[in-house]
């Protein structure tokens, strides 16, 4: 697995975007658009996937990181099930609910990927790692030390 440099490095964090964006633009049509609550909830669990992957990638530990891909992948279910409540009260079709639902679990399996990997990694994050000689050299300029 590669390193990522940025969130948007991550896979799922792009995958989980396209199926926020993708769900949003269900939810701006027919039936859908006027049932508030379901809409505003699949709303929010919808980009509560992207947004714990970048926060938890951002936190620079892997223990934390783990955590937040934890609440991310809850959020994955979440949606799946708001889903179902969508395709009972005939908001959605059941090609759209197949498509999204579908997304949302491969989304989902790439999160448990990505969380396996790190707890497997000896690597335990960015705010782990030795900083490099430029790098304090230049904390110690800056403080007006010397190094």
């Amino acid at each position: 697995m590669p390193t990522f440099k940025t969130f948007e490095d991550i896979e799922a964090w792009r995958l989980a975007r396209e199926l926020c964006k993708e769900i949003y633009e269900v939810t701006l049509t027919g039936t859908f658009a006027k049932d508030y609550r379901l809409r505003d909830q699949i709303n929010r669990s919808s980009g509560s996937i992207m947004d714990n992957i970048a926060e938890g990638f951002e936190r620079g530990g892997n223990r934390e990181f783990i955590q937040f891909l934890s609440i991310s992948k809850a959020s994955c279910a979440e949606v799946r099930s708001q889903l179902y409540r969508a395709l009972d009260r005939k908001h959605i079709n059941n090609e759209q609910f197949e498509r999204l639902k579908n997304k949302s679990i491969i989304i989902s399996r790439k999160i448990s990927s990505l969380m396996s990997y790190l707890m497997d990694s000896p690597i335990k994050g960015q705010k782990f790692q030795e900083p490099d000689e430029d790098y304090l050299a230049s904390k110690l300029e800056t403080l007006n030390l010397e190094p």
